[in-house]
């Protein structure tokens, strides 16, 4: 999948297009775009829609405090899985970890054990064979190494054409396909993030990345997390102590501000899904490739992938769940018995009340008038 890339200029305490930058959200950096030239129209697709592919984490191995990393060196990982994502227009997904062959860790081991994520920097290949072209930063790990790590992490993505944001250096990114300029920003709910919790700073980006672009995606890590935590509340989630967003409210805000897609990760397994406003929401997509160091039996396992596909006004047309579940050690392979979208419908059903859509037996989403025309 061949991507333009915009050029990222880094400008201190500057926001888009020179803009003063608003300091509760970013007290460092601020990113600015210059665009490239538009494609001309004969590249626009005939249909006048674009494919969205999203996932959930992606935490390919890990070298720290020992190494563990899988087989063939990771190209092996996402096989099941290059048909949807390679087809996308746009693919995108949740970068649970840095990219770094060194540095020193900020959290401590315990008993042997750490939750602390080092992936090789070349693991960055593996993404952009695989097809991903955004990738959020914006989660608890992306500062296990400090920021010797995050700066490692942010090279290895940009030498393999993937753009990135969630942090105050990086508060969005843009990338052109098929004639139309997609907008990614990611919010997360620690402090060195943008945070979701943080009602000003998800409008001030939102707000500016709406301005530059025809398609605006938005990724969030938050919600509580436990196999136990697959159904989405109402109101504020805490988890060790920490506020982890009402999740509801945030993905509406988004939509409400301008977001044509908005999707979730960050509880380790799947929520429901939700079309509002003509928009799609996937409130967690789970552990997508986390085949070391994290819990992925049961639910904790569900790895799917979901295939959006909108209008050339970001509208929802339908869309597809295509199930996946972990292999210790191996990464996402293809579910044939299609249970990880069957639990999506079931949880679709019970927490979205006034749901819009239907998710079928097959993982196919359609909207509800459609599916009723249909029979």
């Amino acid at each position: 999948m061949q991507v333009i890339l915009s050029t990222l200029l880094t400008l201190a305490m500057s926001g888009p297009a020179g803009k003063e930058a608003p300091l509760h959200c970013s007290p460092a950096v601020i990113t600015e775009i210059s665009w490239p030239e538009m494609l001309p129209p004969d590249a626009m697709p005939a249909d006048n829609g674009y494919t969205v592919a999203l996932a959930g984490d992606i935490m390919m191995g890990t070298t720290f405090p020992e190494e563990r990393l899988p087989a063939s060196d990771g190209n092996e990982l996402f096989r099941d899985c290059l048909d949807v994502l390679l087809s996308a227009d746009i693919a995108a997904g949740n970068l649970e970890g840095v990219l770094s062959d060194d540095g020193e860790s900020t959290k401590r081991i315990v008993e042997g054990r750490s939750y602390v994520f080092r992936m090789p920097e070349r693991y960055a290949g593996r993404l952009s064979g695989a097809g991903f072209d955004f990738m959020s930063l914006a989660n608890n790990h992306v500062r296990d190494f400090g920021e010797e790590g995050i700066m490692a992490t942010m090279e290895a993505l940009e030498n393999e054409g993937i753009a990135y944001a969630g942090l105050p250096s990086c508060r969005f990114a843009v990338a052109e396909k098929n004639g139309a300029r997609f907008g990614f920003c990611a919010f997360g709910h620690n402090f060195y993030t943008l945070r979701h919790t943080d009602g000003d700073c998800v409008r001030d980006v939102v707000t500016a990345l709406r301005k530059e672009c025809d398609i605006l995606i938005v990724s969030f890590h938050g919600g509580a997390e436990g196999a136990d935590m697959s159904h989405l509340p109402y109101g504020t989630e805490t988890y060790l102590g920490e506020n982890r967003g009402n999740l509801r409210k945030f993905a509406h805000t988004c939509i409400d501000l301008g977001a044509d897609i908005v999707f979730g990760h960050g509880p380790h397994v799947t929520r429901a899904m939700e079309v509002y406003k003509g928009r799609f929401i996937a409130y967690s997509l789970g552990n997508f490739c986390t085949p070391f160091g994290m819990n992925i039996s049961g639910v904790n396992g569900y790895a799917p992938v979901a295939e959006i596909r909108i209008g050339r006004d970001g509208r929802f047309k339908s869309g597809k769940i295509h199930s996946f579940i972990q292999v210790p050690g191996a990464g996402p392979r293809t579910d044939v018995s299609g249970k990880v979208a069957r639990h999506i419908a079931d949880l679709t059903r019970s927490d979205i009340t006034d749901s819009v859509i239907d998710i079928l037996p097959d993982g196919v989403i359609v909207l509800r008038h459609e599916a009723a025309g249909n029979e």
